[in-house]
């Protein structure tokens, strides 16, 4: 049976200055966006893309990702709790952030990204989707080295036992999402963006992927104490990447018949 090694969550420690594995995560997926994001400029010329956008694309994308993601995780998973603490909601060291908060801060950033420079808003979101995955997959690796958004217990042969929270096999879950929402649906929009498509394409297969994979690993992960299952036994989770399968599908759909285009 696989322990969890107990990482020490600090990577780096310089005097009382820390440097976390978590930061450091977020620090790959940024790069990570940034290094993708030149290959698409130089490979792939019909995005019409520029090194100086994707500079400020980075910048417009991470205030979306942080503001985001930490106003969606007090909004779809302690409202009560934050609109009792307020200034809480400030605390973004104690941890909570949630993707699908981040996910619409993103899409935001790109509105105003696109008052700079005027294009298409689903053909900024096309050029960008691809390289979303390798953050997602970095901040799933952040949160296996916390030891934290563990598994459901299990009785496979490959659970893993989490000591900080009781003796039982878990799921790896947040492996399994690196896997999946990380490495997999980066190959797959890498491979799909490697031609030219229709506008918001791309976009939608995002949607559909992202949805899909973490619709299913929800079935592995431990739900929050302070949520437990909702409607139909489904998570929190599960309810707001529902919603991105649908949109994607049809957009899929509406994008091949180039309403998009018009």
């Amino acid at each position: 049976m696989l322990i969890h090694p107990q990482f020490d969550p600090i990577a780096i420690q310089i005097g009382s200055f820390g440097i976390h594995w978590y930061g450091l995560m977020y620090l790959t997926g940024f790069l990570g966006f940034l290094l993708l994001g030149k290959y698409q400029i130089k490979h792939k010329p019909w995005f019409e893309w520029k090194d100086a956008m994707l500079d400020d694309a980075l910048f417009y994308g991470a205030l979306g990702v942080i503001l985001g993601g930490r106003l969606g995780y007090v909004l779809f998973y302690q409202p009560s709790y934050f609109m009792q603490n307020p200034f809480e909601i400030f605390a973004v060291w104690q941890g909570g952030m949630s993707f699908h908060g981040g996910f619409l801060g993103v899409l935001v950033a790109m509105f105003f990204f696109n008052k700079k420079y005027p294009q298409p808003w689903l053909k900024t979101m096309d050029f960008v989707a691809p390289l979303v995955p390798i953050g997602l997959g970095a901040g799933r690796l952040g949160n296996f080295i916390n030891g934290e958004l563990w598994g459901r217990v299990t009785d496979s042969g490959f659970g893993m036992i989490f000591p900080q929270v009781d003796q039982s096999p878990r799921h790896a879950s947040q492996l399994y999402e690196f896997a999946l929402e990380g490495l997999l649906l980066f190959l797959i929009l890498w491979w799909f963006s490697k031609k030219q498509r229709p506008t918001g394409a791309i976009s939608a297969l995002f949607l559909i992927g992202y949805g899909s994979f973490r619709f299913l690993v929800e079935f592995t992960r431990q739900p929050d104490d302070y949520l437990g299952l909702l409607q139909l036994g489904f998570t929190m989770g599960q309810w707001l990447s529902l919603p991105m399968v649908f949109v994607g599908v049809w957009m899929l759909h509406a994008a091949y018949q180039k309403k998009f285009d018009k």
